[in-house]
């Protein structure tokens, strides 16, 4: 009977290892088992973001990556904690039902919730060819990331309520959401020009920021998009013609 309960002990255990391995699709991982010290603020599990509700496919506020991309991260972070900084990532893997949901919400012309804030001179009609938003995103291969850098310790943000008065992406940094990361010129998810990388009508330490960040992403393995400064890909992604749409969770 001893032998018994030691085997069927042994079949759970072996069983619940089984489960856990298979959480997500093999070459991908939760960022905070690789590097947990990077901050998260997923911001499509939320409903602080372009649309104003969590996004399709977004279970849970967690970062998942491809191996490769999360340990590059974790090249960069080691940089920057040695720095008195911190990286936060906004979004990491993104299913393809999410970038569905995004398409499905740009036919709805009258639901501009949150255009205040995110979008404010810009159309949104024109957010697709203006390539704020895609069809196919780099998020769903796994290695895309967007991120910021924060100050050491790290401090508290605002907590986003519903409802609550919008000011625009671009205002100073002073004015606009009180985000706890170093001045970038622009909030998160700014579909707007001012959010372009190389950008000169931000402040001059606003462009240095970005610089940093630009700088210290490319020299761990990452590209930028010029449109967006918050927005890197691992130059040698694992899975370059693959978009995968298992949920995060």
């Amino acid at each position: 009977m001893k032998n018994i309960w030691k085997i069927l002990a042994l079949s759970v255990i072996t069983l619940t290892w089984s489960l856990t391995a298979k959480a997500l699709p093999d070459g991908f991982v939760y960022l905070s088992d690789v590097e947990p010290s990077i901050q998260q603020d997923m911001r499509y599990a939320s409903p602080h973001n372009f649309i104003g509700r969590p996004i399709k496919g977004y279970n849970k506020p967690v970062c998942i990556l491809t191996k490769q991309a999360a340990e590059a991260l974790e090249n960069v972070q080691i940089k920057l904690t040695s720095m008195g900084y911190s990286l936060k990532v906004y979004d990491c893997y993104r299913p393809q039902m999410a970038v569905n949901d995004f398409y499905q919400w740009s036919l709805n012309p009258g639901d501009e919730l949150m255009k205040a804030e995110f979008y404010p001179r810009t159309d949104k009609s024109q957010l697709f060819k203006l390539g704020y938003i895609a069809m196919q995103s780099g998020h769903s291969r796994g290695s895309t990331v967007d991120l910021t850098i924060v100050p050491l310790p790290i401090m508290a943000e605002a907590t986003y309520q519903p409802g609550q008065k919008l000011v625009a992406c671009y205002a100073p940094y002073t004015q606009r959401f009180k985000d706890n990361g170093i001045d970038m010129g622009t909030g998160y998810d700014c579909l707007d020009l001012a959010a372009n990388v190389k950008n000169t009508y931000i402040s001059k330490n606003a462009y240095q920021n970005r610089m940093m960040l630009q700088y210290i992403m490319m020299s761990n393995g990452f590209v930028p998009y010029d449109k967006e400064w918050w927005h890197f890909t691992l130059k040698k992604e694992p899975y370059p013609n693959t978009a995968f749409n298992f949920p995060v969770e």
